[in-house]
């Protein structure tokens, strides 16, 4: 189990958060819903939210089982839980249904971590040093940002695209899973791209962002998004985005 479990969230503006932190004592869960574009029919009765939501819900009594089935595999469970959940209300089959991105991270006899989309989970490693996890098939997308409505609604969840928890089980198959020995890690911190932009967008190390997860705390580490942000403008996109950090300490630092 993790010695320590720490948690912040902000939204990004007036709208309520569509991300999501849940946890145990063994495993943490961070989800980040996409926004929809204004205008764009999602087929789907219920808003980004409740997606999150409820898939978070499925999710974390997947993990509370404590069953030794593979992350991917309880990923797996947890969307199709959902999409049953709203298939006769929902066109499920529109390119533009909610979604969402998922990492976790959980403490078994090795630490485990999934990561689907762009919500990175970034190893304390006990050696020194850290190692990032990250699904970068949004980033390699042809042509490059911003991306045109058509060509992401074409390539989301689709092969030589990117794929993220929305109404098809199987994307959980596609995954960036792993695992580690516990005497080889000090911690996890689980984000959301909100908080990813310190390192994407401002320059910051990842080194430097754990160590003040560590020493500070989760809502340090939103504090200085903000800072930057609102310093300097985004690089793209929203100027303020949801942003999400969560920590789970295996080992005390040193």
């Amino acid at each position: 189990m993790f010695r320590e479990v720490a948690y912040a969230t902000r939204p990004g503006s007036a709208r309520p958060n569509e991300d999501l932190v849940i946890a145990g004592p063994s495993w943490i869960a961070v989800l980040d819903g996409a926004t929809a574009p204004p205008g764009v029919d999602s087929g789907c009765v219920h808003g980004v939210a409740w997606l999150v939501g409820r898939l978070g819900g499925a999710l974390a009594a997947e993990l509370a089982r404590d069953a030794p089935d593979p992350l991917a595999a309880i990923l797996e469970r947890a969307i199709e839980a959902t999409a049953a959940s709203h298939a006769d209300t929902c066109d499920l089959a529109n390119p533009d249904s909610p979604s969402a991105t998922v990492a976790v991270v959980r403490v078994r006899e090795r630490l485990e971590y999934l990561v689907l989309g762009d919500s990175p989970v970034v190893l304390w490693l006990a050696g020194g040093g850290v190692r990032v996890v990250y699904d970068d098939r949004l980033d390699r997308l042809p042509g490059g940002r911003p991306y045109s409505l058509e060509l992401v609604r074409r390539l989301r969840n689709a092969p030589g695209g990117f794929w993220v928890a929305a109404a098809r089980p199987e994307a959980a198959r596609e995954s960036v899973t792993g695992q580690i020995a516990l005497g080889d890690v000090r911690g996890a911190g689980v984000f959301t791209d909100g908080v990813a932009r310190l390192v994407d967008w401002y320059g910051r190390r990842w080194e430097d962002v754990l160590d003040q997860l560590a020493a500070q705390g989760p809502e340090a580490v939103i504090a200085a998004v903000r800072a930057l942000e609102t310093e300097r403008g985004p690089v793209w996109g929203k100027r303020h985005d949801d942003a999400t950090a969560a920590w789970g300490l295996l080992q005390d630092p040193a």
